[in-house]
């Protein structure tokens, strides 16, 4: 057995850390629960026979991918008893969760992929996140799922369409997704409902994340008008010095806000555009979920 406190194992490891985190956060959806699960691999990769390994970042890779399936399947139970929209936890800081490639999908921390990701069978995100995004071949992928490589395949092309379908195939300019967010903080500000209706594509969707433990729309709110109301109806509701600051920022590569009143609580808001129009606005208000942006302020 190799020497555990010999400095290049811990070397070793944290050079993946960052990569590991990632697959991990897109696996799960919850940056806490993803570095828990690194951590678990830190201990198992002190335990292992490291001599007796060929590539670290493979092994390491199908050691998080596994202890992520077994997570997911107490998740999934949690899921069932939500309450509301289930989001997840919102990213500021992408590059900490940045994988080792420069894969299409490598900088993608959408909330829209994240969610058509959760919408997947477990087996199937695991096999296009290692592929697709972290560019591991499909025998490595085998030995991590115990499935055969052609079966990895075809697991990553079924999960592949169903991305397909979903990601929008053009980015808005920085100088449009500025010129948004400005116009929709004023119009929410000032309570602008016809403001706020002409920024909104006709059939946007507003997802908002309490998780029981703040208040928050028990169903995903359709419509630019139904929206725009409720906005609105916030602004009157609550009074602008209630607001100790509101932060413009990207979330999971979103243009967005981070929001703390004065009783230091805090919530996100991230605005999905495309074709000039903002068609989906992600609202985490759950503080399980917002720690980590807490933490920043």
């Amino acid at each position: 057995m190799t020497d555990p406190s010999r400095p290049d194992t811990a070397q070793t490891f944290e050079s993946q850390r960052r990569s590991l985190t990632g697959l991990a956060y897109r696996m799960l959806g919850s940056l806490a629960e993803a570095e828990d699960v690194v951590q678990e691999a830190f201990l198992r990769w002190h335990a292992a026979d490291r001599a007796a390994v060929a590539d670290p970042r493979a092994y390491l890779s199908r050691v998080v991918t596994r202890l992520c399936l077994d997570q997911m399947k107490s998740a999934r139970s949690r899921r069932e008893t939500y309450v509301g929209p289930w989001l997840p936890e919102p990213i500021v800081d992408a590059a900490a969760v940045a994988p080792d490639t420069a894969s299409e999908l490598a900088g993608d921390l959408s909330v829209a992929l994240l969610l058509t990701l959760e919408r997947l069978s477990p087996l199937e995100r695991a096999a296009f996140l290692m592929h697709d995004v972290f560019e591991l071949d499909f025998a490595e992928i085998g030995a991590a799922l115990d499935r055969s490589a052609e079966a990895c395949r075809q697991l990553a092309a079924r999960a592949r369409a169903h991305v397909r379908e979903a990601r929008p195939r053009f980015d808005p300019s920085d100088a449009e997704v500025a010129r948004l967010a400005g116009a929709f903080e004023a119009a929410v500000v000032a309570g602008d409902v016809p403001g706020l209706t002409r920024l909104l594509a006709a059939d946007a969707i507003l997802y908002t994340d309490g998780g029981g433990k703040r208040a928050a729309a028990l169903n995903p709110i359709h419509g630019s008008d139904r929206i725009s109301r409720f906005f609105a109806g916030l602004a009157r509701k609550q009074a602008p010095l209630a607001l100790q600051s509101v932060r413009r920022t990207r979330l999971n590569g979103l243009p967005g806000f981070v929001i703390t009143d004065n009783t230091g609580q805090v919530e996100t808001l991230a605005l999905e555009i495309r074709d000039g129009r903002i068609v989906a606005l992600y609202s985490v208000r759950n503080p399980d979920k917002l720690a980590h942006i807490a933490g920043l302020h």
